[in-house]
Parts: structure tokens; sequence; C-alpha cells
């Protein structure tokens, strides 16, 4: 899966046990922009690299693993979890870089004719 955002957070690597690291990333995503979204993800340990360049800021493309799994707790109630696991983020061109966007202008239209100018047939 896929999601294009602006990166919101990028926390620390953080040693959960002695064989697992993880790194997490906040995106806002802005389907509705009266409503903005902020998805965590997290990157598990190689992958926790991919966030090293990553900055506040950034427009970004995260490609992703939506993953749930199941939890009983003592009591014997079941619980489920998703999690959004990072694979590839990819940096999106700078729209706020105006030298690097194209510049896009319409040619100018000259609309002072007069009306015995006019052949349009309607």
């Amino acid at each position: 899966m896929e999601v294009k955002g602006k990166v919101h957070e990028v926390s620390a690597t953080q040693q959960v046990t002695d064989s697992l690291k993880k790194r997490e990333l906040i995106l806002e995503y802005i389907e509705n922009p009266q409503y903005p979204e902020y998805l965590k993800f997290e990157a598990i340990q190689d992958r926790c690299n991919l966030l090293d360049n990553v900055k506040i800021g950034d427009d970004v493309e995260v490609s992703f693993n939506l993953k749930g799994r199941p939890w009983t707790d003592k009591m014997g109630k079941k619980t489920y979890f998703n999690s959004l696991q990072l694979w590839r983020i990819t940096p999106l061109a700078a729209a706020n870089n105006a030298s690097a966007a194209p510049q896009y202008a319409a040619p100018s239209a000259d609309i002072s004719s007069s009306a015995d100018d006019d052949d349009l047939p309607f």
C-alpha cells in the first residue's frame, strides 16, 4: 500500500528488545484539508535507516504493509492491534521550492476587439 503526505514527526530509534529495534514516522495525510489525519508508521530492524534523511515538512510517498494481530489479556479478553509497517519512503518533488517547480502561464489574450469584429456564429 502507498500513501502521500507531509512528514510531521520522526522518532529516534528505540531498542525494544535485544533483537528488535524500531522507529516511528508520523505523516500528515490531507484527504480533506479541513480535517487532516496523522498516520503513524513504524520502521523495524534495518528499515530504521530509511528515516535517517527524512526531515519534518518533507513531502513523501510511503510504501507500507498493513499488519494485524490478536492479543488476549489475563482476563481472557481478546483485542486486535493494527500497525503500518514502512518498507520504503520516497521523497516527492519539492512543491515549496519555486526554482525547482516549473512556472506555467497562459498567453495573454487580446479582448479589446469591437463588436463589429465579432465573427462568431452565436
